[in-house]
């Protein structure tokens, strides 16, 4: 039987492809083909275009012959779409269905409906790039300033970031903001035993390789001397107590030390804001903002803090400017602090907000409103107090009087292990149980009086009160009339009460989503960021109630579906990597970067090699690099990059015998930051062995590398990965992100631990992040695309990736100069274009990039690695079609330069300079440009058929600097 062709792709057309095991026969292998851009005529072509008879010679010739891997790797036969979302459904049901009251920061929410499908399962929002195009990036943008400003408005702070990993990061996070600001002179950091236990374990994790004495215990009975950084204490309690802290921060400014509050933003709608009362920073988790619990994460941490630290904030702060036409516009405010730039002088690694998560919460508060938060916050403190109630009257002591949502009891005539048992054999109920036999109940907002019954027949108890009375809006919440009441209102701004009904709001989300440019326009071809495709069978599982609604510490035996995908991922990464162990718990690339030099630290420590503390770095790695090797402890020498871009042996030689003795580590990325695969990889490896140092890799251009070499094979003893490049987990705006960590045998006892779920090494390191494996929701993605790819289909999107970027470099050849080449003059998976000398004509790599707006693109990575450049990536995923439509932009405008360097177009004012144009400048009655509008708006063909419009002018990042505002305008704005 003849097959048909699709004459659009030249494939076999995909008859019943929805339904892959119709005819009884698998058809795994599609999706592959669909994750693929290119058709097989389009890959023929390329090849031909650069010499080549297939896409085994090209990444022959692209990767050494040292380091060629020369056989498939071992992973299961690819499953198809459907098959994927059974196996994966079935996974999700293994996970028993039991209600967590266990809290610890983590707590059943409702998402909205109108967010779960508009925002959370929509590729306009998740596949977007961090925000540093701000014309393309505006609905982004005000989105997250909502964010900013529902966490300035709860916390009585006025300055808060874009949202941070997860809190227990936060909270390191403040500890080395007020240590710096004591400039290393104090070295002693307070943090109150009630504090969650995982955030007190990240903390002392942080604080011990740079020499931070953490003393943990009772905050009222705490010294504080003139050694005082500073201090950590949880509102309310991990136990659940409201606690007036106000006497404790006055005790600490007068000694010259600052007050950290881990906050419950749910609680602060009842509570008074910390800022009012003393904290100089307050930091917490928005997950019960409408973000399921998912195992742990990814969930947005937010950080706040008060005007003397504005320059000082870790993370991205999205700020208020202006455009060229002196309009609003929103940008990333003050990115000159971003570790790319400042390096080793950074006290920070942080690279990833998580964005995704930050936009939901901040879109559940625009959807409630302040009225209906403090509603949601009092209905969930009524059923606590009508639980307190219950339990009173069963003969129960209830420890603290002041609460907000969580109770400790101590149980009368049973045991808190037999209250554990029955609430969980009898009702599915999981409760926390402290080490002095009490039992911690934690309730939300999801809670029934189904639910209570089942909690109050667990204690022994019969009877439920009845809910308080009503409000207007049909509601039985209570009023929280405790200590540290709340005065301060909130959410005042127009935002939080514009958008009641469905109808608003939906258009609301609309309308912001079509600011942004994300991968539904085109292709975002940033080096070292992989914007490859984030399928839709790959998202969908993530929002399956069995995944979504677990608690990270909810026993082993109800969370048998996560176990399998974590230890299944565990053994495919390891297997891809060539490592002998893997540890999923960083939750972001700088994270892993920090994970991987820590397990190299204890291994040296473990031997006595105490003094091994040097970290050799090239000065072409990127920029978290140094600044994760800061924060592991070790000191930072610069290796020398040679005019090929590649690492100076001779220098690295020289460094390494020089620090012989102190040699811990050298940190290289491969292939390399300009793109190349460098031929001496083995030899760098072998020079640091020699020296008695270990070798730690960072993964980012992984995506060159699947299926044809693997860093354990080649002298790499650790290595992170970019789940969110490589292994398709979106970038979702800035975040998620996850960063597991690959090790040698050697280094496996020192994979970290955490305080509540056993994992991790026999040594281990303490945890690196807040839930035992990172963002574990997100691992659902990954999986799902190995499992989908299987081992042929990886192997082919390496080479595809290499196929793609060496054809652009070759389209652009003659208009553009390409930097770096590797191995027979061939690139890797990305390449530099050399812009600078246009900078004669006046031209610069941003006027390059905001001029690729009005042909319907995200610029490339601009400056970086190499300023002045752009560095482009296109992934495999693009077809031959869209990176032909991206070089004719590029060819475009050189022409578009030649016209100034000729003098036939303005020097200042000409369509470069002006870039990119808005509909409501293009549109206007005045043009009073020297060139055309049709040149200005409509510079190709394709941009009349689907043009994306920026919604601004040319943004202003000296005004958003230096007037930084980085919460919705005051009201008086809107006069």
């Amino acid at each position: 039987m003849e097959t048909a062709t699709d004459t659009r792709t030249g494939r076999p057309a995909q008859d019943g492809a929805s339904h892959p095991a119709r005819d009884g026969v698998s058809h795994p292998d599609r999706f592959a083909n669909r994750h693929i851009g290119p058709s097989p005529a389009e890959e023929r072509e390329m090849l031909d275009a650069l010499g080549y008879d297939s896409l085994d010679a090209l990444s022959r010739a692209a990767v050494p012959d040292a380091i060629q891997l020369g056989r498939a790797l071992d992973l299961p036969d690819p499953l198809g779409e459907q098959e994927l979302l059974a196996d994966l459904r079935a996974l999700s049901e293994a996970n028993e269905a039991t209600r967590s009251y266990i809290g610890m920061g983590y707590h059943g929410t409702f998402t909205p409906p109108v967010i779960q499908r508009n925002v959370l399962e929509n590729p306009g929002w998740y596949t977007q790039y961090t925000p540093y195009q701000a014309e393309i990036a505006q609905g982004r943008l005000e989105a997250l300033l909502n964010f900013q400003t529902v966490v300035s408005d709860l916390t009585g702070l006025p300055i808060a970031n874009a949202s941070l990993l997860d809190e227990g990061t936060a909270a390191a996070e403040a500890m080395s903001l007020f240590a710096g600001a004591h400039r290393g002179k104090r070295s002693t950091f307070l943090v109150d035993a009630r504090c969650h236990p995982q955030t007190v374990a990240v903390v002392k994790m942080r604080a011990e390789p740079v020499g931070i004495d953490v003393v943990v215990g009772d905050w009222g009975g705490a010294e504080v001397t003139d050694d005082t950084i500073g201090a950590l204490v949880q509102y309310p309690t991990t136990d659940g107590e409201v606690v007036d802290y106000a006497a404790f921060a006055d005790r600490l400014h007068d000694a010259g030390a600052y007050l950290a509050v881990a906050a419950d933003l749910l609680a602060l709608t009842l509570l008074e804001a910390p800022g009012a009362w003393g904290a100089d920073a307050a930091v917490g988790n928005s997950q019960r903002f409408g973000v399921p619990m998912g195992y742990g994460g990814p969930h947005a941490a937010f950080f706040a803090t008060t005007d003397q630290f504005a320059r000082k904030i870790p993370g991205r702060i999205i700020g208020v400017s202006q455009d060229r036409h002196g309009e609003p516009a929103l940008r990333m405010a003050l990115q000159t602090r971003e570790q790319h730039i400042r390096r080793e002088k950074a006290t920070s690694n942080i690279c990833t907000a998580q964005v995704l998560l930050a936009n939901m919460a901040g879109f559940y508060a625009v959807y409630h409103g302040p009225d209906g938060l403090k509603a949601i916050a009092e209905f969930v403190h009524g059923q606590t107090q009508r639980l307190a109630e219950a339990l009173r009257a069963a003969g129960h002591e209830v420890v603290h009087s002041d609460y907000f949502d969580t109770l400790r009891v101590r149980p009368s005539g049973l045991s808190g292990a037999d209250v554990v048992a029955i609430a969980l054999e009898e009702h599915a109920v999981n409760l926390r149980l402290y080490d002095d036999g009490t039992v911690g109940v934690a309730l939300d907002e999801t809670v029934t009086d189904a639910d209570l019954e089942d909690l109050v027949d667990a204690f022994g108890g019969s009877v439920l009160p009845a809910p308080p009375d009503a409000d207007e809006s049909g509601g039985g919440g209570a009023a929280y009339g405790g200590v540290m009441a709340r005065e301060t209102p909130f959410l005042e701004h127009p935002t939080f009460h514009a958008y009641r009904s469905e109808t608003e709001m939906l258009r609301y989300l609309k309308k912001l989503e079509n600011r942004d440019l994300s991968l539904v326009h085109s292709m975002i071809p940033l080096g070292s960021c992989t914007m490859k495709l984030n399928a839709t069978a790959e998202m969908m599982p993530i929002t399956f109630p069995g995944f979504a609604n677990v608690h990270p510490f909810a026993p082993d035996a109800q969370t048998e579906g996560y176990e399998e995908v974590v230890d299944t991922l565990e053994e495919w990464l390891a297997e891809i990597t060539g490592f002998d162990a893997v540890s999923l718990m960083p939750n972001s690339g700088a994270q892993g970067e920090y994970t991987g030099l820590l397990t190299i630290r204890a291994y040296h420590r473990s031997r006595g090699d105490d003094q091994r503390t040097v970290c050799l770095i090239p000065t072409s790695a990127h920029g978290t690099n140094p600044a994760s090797a800061v924060m592991a402890g070790m000191d930072v020498v610069a290796v020398k990059v040679d005019d090929a871009g590649e690492v100076d042996m001779d220098d690295l030689r020289a460094k390494a015998e020089k620090h012989a003795d102190r040699l811990a580590a050298l940190m290289i990325t491969y292939p390399s930051t300009h793109g190349v695969f460098e031929t001496t990889i083995r030899e760098m490896a072998d020079v640091v062995h020699d020296a008695g140092g270990l070798v730690y890799m960072d993964g980012a251009n992984l995506n060159a590398m699947v299926g044809l070499c693997r860093p354990g094979d080649f002298g790499m003893d650790v290595c992170h990965l970019n789940l969110h490049k490589t292994f398709a987990i979106p970038h979702g705006g800035g975040g998620p992100g996850m960063g597991p960590i690959g090790v040698v045998e050697k280094l496996e006892p020192f994979l970290p631990r955490h305080p509540v779920v056993p994992t991790g090494g026999e040594e281990g390191i303490g945890p690196v992040a807040s839930a035992p494996y990172g963002s574990a929701l997100v691992l659902l993605i990954s999986w799902a695309y190995i499992a989908m790819m299987g081992a042929d289909g990886l192997r082919r999107a390496s080479q595809v990736a290499i196929l793609n970027a060496n054809y652009m470099a070759k389209r652009l050849e003659g208009h553009y100069d390409v930097l770096y080449r590797g191995p027979n003059g061939l690139s890797a998976h990305e390449f530099i274009l050399d812009v600078r000398p246009f900078q004669k004509a006046g031209v610069s790599a941003e006027d390059i990039a905001k001029r690729l707006i009005d042909y319907g693109f995200h610029a490339p990575t601009m400056s970086w690695p190499v300023t002045g450049t752009l560095m482009v990536e296109p992934t495999e995923s693009e077809s031959k079609a869209e990176l032909d439509r991206f070089c004719d932009a590029m060819i475009a405008i050189r022409t578009e330069i030649q016209e100034i360097e000729l003098g036939t177009a303005d020097a200042d004012d000409n369509v470069l300079k002006m870039a990119p144009h808005t509909v409501v400048e293009t549109t206007a009655t005045e043009w009073t440009h020297p060139y055309s509008r049709e040149q200005a708006a409509w510079p190709a063909p394709w941009s009349r058929d689907a043009k994306f419009w920026p919604t601004t002018g040319r943004v202003d990042n000296a005004f958003g600097d230096r007037n930084l505002v980085c919460s919705c305008p005051p009201m008086e704005a809107y006069a």
